[in-house]
């Protein structure tokens, strides 16, 4: 039975040596990809998000995480809370952080 398989013999040849340079640009490839799909856009929303928070004063329409949609009554610069009224008589403290957008000026009168 042996005349239908052949016989298989070790190669005596040595493995095949991969370069190092190969692994280092591999990472350098892999760092860049990770910069620019990752990092920057995160980094870019938290400047952004930042400077809306930053920007926040009495009167303007918020939007909060929570979806509460609101006016700022009160800002406090040395806390880092916010009152927003939510209805006539309805004030919310609201951490200045969980402010997602501000809206623009008679959005709270259009719902």
């Amino acid at each position: 039975m042996d005349f239908l398989i052949a016989n298989a013999y070790a190669n005596g040849a040595a493995p095949a040596q991969g370069g190092g340079m190969q692994m280092v640009i591999m990472l350098v490839v892999f760092g860049l990809i990770f910069y620019f799909m990752l990092y920057r856009p995160q980094a870019k929303r938290m400047k952004e998000h930042k400077s809306l928070i930053a920007s926040i004063g009495k009167g303007d329409e918020v939007l909060t995480q929570g979806g509460l949609v609101g006016r700022v009554s009160k800002v406090s610069d040395e806390k880092d809370f916010i009152l927003v009224t939510l209805a006539d008589g309805v004030d919310v403290a609201v951490q200045k952080s969980s402010v997602t957008a501000v809206l623009p000026k008679g959005t709270i009168k259009s719902i």
